[in-house]
């Protein structure tokens, strides 16, 4: 399934449609492409993140040494599709994955999903290519979707990444404490946010306005 989303701020969708179970699907933009992760992307997503102990800092792997090793983690991913929809991030510039990213936690019942494990290759930090692909994503998810809910967390010591998602719009929830066990064997609380399907047209406009900005 591929979908091409327009980023304008007058796009028509209904809040009121029954929420959709996330799968496969191809998101694109101005400036990055979110398509089906597969193991065929490894080899770019090694140069871009393999190695890198800042990438990798938070998000409970060890960091992958070689190719092989983050081609493990990739499998992993895979292997596990009733729980994630991994898309690999591709640089329009490029064409060359540069990250990914998963919609987790989802509950069409109860209209909500998580957007999580994600990650960037260091040389796309503090550019377009996380905006966009947030803009995509929520626009998929509470457009497409009909999510009412979407959530994210991370590490309560991560200041940086809730940094990104409270410029999103997202509004924070609360820490849940020592809730997960880090690969160096310490504990960490996550920071939960949140964006609700009424909240999201004004932050569609916001992150729209920001991309057209540069």
């Amino acid at each position: 399934m591929h979908k091409w989303i327009a980023l304008s701020s007058n796009s028509a969708y209904s809040l009121g449609m029954p929420a959709k179970t996330p799968a496969p699907v191809v998101l694109t933009g101005r400036h990055v492409r979110l398509e089906p992760l597969t193991l065929d992307h490894v080899p770019d997503l090694f140069t871009a993140g393999g190695g890198d102990e800042e990438v990798w800092r938070w998000l409970g792997r060890p960091v992958p040494r070689t190719e092989q090793e983050l081609r493990a983690i990739a499998a992993d991913l895979l292997a596990a599709s009733d729980d994630y929809v991994p898309l690999a991030v591709i640089d329009l510039r490029t064409g060359r994955a540069v990250g990914w990213t998963t919609y987790m936690d989802w509950s069409a019942r109860d209209e909500r999903l998580e957007i999580g494990w994600t990650w960037y290759g260091r040389s796309v930090w503090r550019s377009a290519v996380n905006t966009e692909s947030k803009l995509l994503l929520l626009t998929h998810a509470f457009e497409e979707l009909g999510m009412g809910r979407v959530q994210w967390k991370t590490d309560h010591l991560n200041l940086r990444s809730q940094n990104a998602i409270a410029r999103l719009g997202a509004q924070p929830e609360g820490t849940l404490r020592r809730h997960r066990l880090r690969p160096d064997g310490s504990w960490r609380s996550s920071v939960y946010f949140s964006m609700l399907s009424d909240e999201w047209p004004a932050a569609k406009s916001r992150l729209a306005e920001r991309l057209a900005r540069g």
